[in-house]
């Protein structure tokens, strides 16, 4: 189930000002006859409240907009960007080797670059998985320059995640810090060779799935990417679970199944990720997979922040 589709669900959002469920719904205060975003500072009384899909619901009820927190404003994709809680992305990152970021792209932004992938001009080549024994289903990767979308996401997170990506670096001693901007870690991509636009568009149909892999496309490389699911699960398909696995030395691999929410993204180890042990760090191989859509057709965007040769 899908959340904040129980009245309960969304009090305690509103309770806890919880930015994942900034444009999830509406929460409108019947005593003074005004809406609300969820994160709104106000403070009503549950007794008081009722809650609505969107702005447009709640004026055809009577409610007019708060003028404090501007619910009819939708934030943009850097605002929301800004809204993610990178200190607890970065903690999840070193325990478990991923993190989720709530809802980045709307539901309409995940709609049209879905499709997008029948726009033959928009990408430099297809990739059908069975023919190379990655999987069932297809993908295929952006030509420049890439959507507005794809270039903000990879723009905007980039600086976010170089702080982790340097401490791992460090950490499991893999050469100098990366640049701060993502025009000065591409700019070494493109003197080492790497010069093609990495980010891609996948595509599942029943049936379908995607092996445990890893997407390094070259010598240089940066260590997390992310995907962001554009379709709605349980509604456009069943199955089709994102999926990591972790290798340590002399153990058995760990799986983990991270659920995802239609826009939600995750962010996570492209390939070795750092673990504390009793002498210090040691690496740990990570891969990512998705498991076999049941029904339904499942698009899915990701993020790699690396040129490939």
């Amino acid at each position: 189930m899908l959340a904040f589709t129980t009245d309960e669900a969304r009090w305690h959002a509103v309770a806890e000002r919880d930015r994942d469920a900034d444009g999830a719904f509406i929460c409108a205060v019947r005593t003074t006859g005004i809406y609300c975003r969820p994160i709104c500072p106000s403070r009503p009384k549950p007794e008081n409240v009722e809650f609505f899909e969107n702005w447009q619901a709640a004026e055809r009820a009577g409610y007019r907009a708060c003028k404090r927190c501007k619910p009819k404003r939708e934030p943009g994709l850097v605002e929301r960007l800004d809204r993610v809680d990178w200190q607890g992305v970065a903690a999840a990152l070193d325990e478990l080797g991923y993190a989720t970021t709530g809802a980045l792209l709307t539901p309409q932004e995940c709609h049209a670059m879905a499709q997008k992938y029948d726009d033959a001009g928009a990408f430099r080549s297809r990739i059908v998985m069975r023919r190379h024994a990655f999987g069932e289903g297809e993908y295929q990767y952006f030509a420049d320059p890439l959507p507005e979308i794809v270039e903000t996401l990879r723009q905007a997170a980039y600086p976010r995640l170089v702080p982790i990506a340097n401490r791992w670096r460090e950490a499991l001693d893999l050469g100098p810090p990366l640049p701060a901007e993502l025009d000065g870690f591409l700019d070494q991509c493109h003197a080492a060779g790497q010069k093609r636009p990495t980010p891609l568009l996948l595509k599942y149909g029943p049936g379908d799935y995607n092996r445990l892999h890893q997407d390094l496309y070259g010598e240089l490389h940066f260590p997390l990417q992310m995907a962001v699911l554009l379709s709605r699960p349980g509604h456009d398909f069943e199955g089709g679970e994102f999926v990591l696995t972790e290798q340590r030395p002399r153990m058995q691999s760990r799986a983990e199944v991270v659920p995802l929410r239609q826009g939600e993204a995750v962010i996570f180890a492209v390939n070795l990720r750092p673990a504390r042990g009793a002498r210090g760090f040691y690496r740990v191989t990570m891969r990512h997979g998705v498991s076999r859509i049941r029904s339904g057709r499942r698009h899915c965007l990701g993020i790699i922040f690396h040129d490939a040769k």
